[in-house]
């Protein structure tokens, strides 16, 4: 069935699914950021800094984003939330209490990692198409050499 389309009719139909996963992760980015809220958040319990849970009754502000924790805060136990997931934000609740809480995964660096996927599976991908495309072209010519000279020698 494949090999009957044509390289129109084939990268027609690898761009037109390029799009579509590009429309899918923008939205699904869209939906990811509406379901992320902090009425979302409360329900999660993370470790906090000195047992305080004035973010889990009151109103808080985010004053640092989850952000990982440096290597010495780890190794050296510092600061308690650092221990259970090496990520940590700043909170800072309605009455003035700054508190440290852990966080489950930094935003930044998922979606970096996630465009260094996709970027290095594009490039292989690439490599690979134009790959097959050369060695199709070699064996092609070499398929074209060896009709050539058995028409030429006369023996069919």
């Amino acid at each position: 069935m494949i090999e009957t389309c044509s390289k129109r009719c084939m990268l027609i139909g690898t761009v037109c699914l390029g799009v579509l996963t590009i429309v899918i992760l923008i939205l699904e980015s869209q939906l990811a950021e509406t379901l992320s809220g902090n009425h979302k958040m409360r329900n999660k319990t993370f470790p906090t800094e000195n047992n305080s849970t004035c973010w889990m009754h009151q109103p808080y502000k985010i004053i640092s984003e989850c952000h990982p924790c440096s290597d010495f805060e780890i190794r050296s136990k510092s600061i308690g939330v650092c221990i259970h997931t090496s990520f940590k934000e700043i909170l800072k609740c309605e009455n003035g209490e700054t508190v440290t809480r852990s966080c489950d995964r930094v935003a930044y660096l998922e979606e970096r990692a996630f465009w260094k996927f996709t970027i290095w599976s594009f490039v292989l991908g690439t490599a690979s198409s134009v790959a097959v495309m050369l060695r199709t072209r070699v064996l092609n010519h070499k398929a074209k050499r060896r009709a050539r000279q058995v028409l030429a020698n006369g023996s069919i």
